[in-house]
């Protein structure tokens, strides 16, 4: 396991999911003149990536995120990106937040096994921020942070091997490995097959550096070429036209990482094999012990300044469903099975003071042995998160 991988797991998976949020944003985009209070404007669609995409870059986290460690763990990671959707004015909720994840792991799941050579996971990397630079072009300040990132990308991983490069790669197919969920739009391009599982091309370039298969040479003792035997490789593969750049500024070539979701088109997810069989046995839900809710509360405001809701009334912001109508939405969160679907629990404040008497006894049994850190950003709230995960 390679202790190189998280950052670019994190990169490359942030930016599948700012596409997924960008397009929704669009399709549900509503002229400033003509939106109601709770509809979405082109303002509020710049507004909603800059928050991310700030949080996602702030300077402090990034020099955590690149420090040499082994990946987190998938709820670990998954709770991440959610904080992440959730560090602008706009709100998901269970179902979408389920779906914008498996777009998110299954678009960069793609990516990497189709990269021609294991470095080129760099050039994906590399198309993501090129890609999210264009949707903060007119903020200065953020693309500052992205460029930085840029940097350390570039001094990180400009001098690694061929052979570490293989070893980050495998990292990332062996995170991915027990995720095969259904993505309409590679079903329909016909790059996965109905059990979630991706059809590799057997036609187009060969990585920069070697050769068409299809011819055999052999070599005596001396070195000297004796003999060559041409084969059948059953492709239709072509030379390379030439290497990506991994300067700031260049053709990447590759158009692995770039933004599939540019050109407008639907976008579902499926339940695969034997998930359909396993919905039936979720249809119900318990309802969470109100208390443990509560001592859920309280860890999190230790965990970093969790955003805390109050219970009734109009909820703050904007709530953006990633179906394309509410009854789809609904439909999928009793649909879906609990075994593909990580625990969130949403954590609210109840002003119950009885309530939050017994768990500030049940709190007392315990010893404290750190104050809980206080944040100033939410790119801090962010960090000091991950280090109590």
């Amino acid at each position: 396991m390679s202790v190189r991988t998280l950052p670019l797991l994190f990169l490359n998976l942030g930016g599948e999911m700012l596409y997924i949020l960008d397009q929704r944003l669009r399709a549900q985009n509503i002229p400033g003149d003509k939106a109601r209070k709770d509809e979405w404007t082109e303002v509020d669609r710049k507004r909603v990536l800059n928050d991310i995409i700030s949080t996602m870059f702030n300077r402090k986290f990034m020099e955590e995120l690149f420090k040499p460690q082994e990946l987190y763990s998938k709820k670990a990671l998954r709770t991440v990106y959610e904080r992440l959707a959730h560090a602008s004015i706009m709100k998901l909720n269970q179902a979408s937040m389920d779906k914008l994840y498996d777009l998110m792991t299954m678009a960069f799941k793609y990516q990497v096994l189709l990269c021609p050579r294991p470095k080129d996971v760099l050039l994906v990397t590399f198309n993501h921020l090129d890609t999210i630079k264009g949707f903060i072009q007119d903020s200065p300040t953020i693309l500052q942070q992205v460029d930085e990132t840029f940097r350390q990308l570039t001094e990180i991983y400009g001098g690694l091997s061929a052979g570490e490069f293989q070893l980050i790669r495998q990292t990332l197919l062996i995170f991915f490995q027990d995720l095969h969920v259904r993505v309409s739009m590679f079903l329909k391009d016909k790059v996965q097959n109905n059990n979630g599982r991706f059809v590799l091309p057997v036609s187009g370039p060969v990585p920069w550096g070697t050769e068409v298969p299809g011819l055999i040479r052999m070599f005596n003792n001396k070195g000297k070429e004796v003999k060559r035997i041409e084969f059948k490789h059953g492709g239709n593969y072509v030379p390379a036209p030439k290497e990506g750049s991994f300067e700031l500024y260049g053709d990447r070539v590759l158009k692995l990482g770039t933004n599939m979701y540019s050109v407008n088109r639907p976008v579902e997810t499926h339940m695969s094999g034997s998930s359909k069989n396993l919905a039936s046995r979720t249809q119900e839900s318990i309802a969470p012990n109100p208390l443990a809710k509560e001592e859920l509360n309280f860890l999190a405001r230790l965990m970093g300044g969790m955003e805390i809701k109050k219970p009734s009334g109009p909820e703050p912001g904007f709530r953006l469903n990633l179906f394309t109508t509410d009854e789809e939405e609904e439909q999928a969160a009793l649909t879906r099975p609990e075994e593909l679907s990580y625990e969130v629990i949403n954590i609210q404040a109840t002003q119950d003071q009885q309530r939050s008497k017994e768990l500030a006894q049940i709190i007392g049994e315990f010893e404290i042995m750190e104050q809980p850190r206080l944040s100033t950003s939410k790119g801090d709230d962010l960090l000091a998160m991950m280090d109590e995960l």
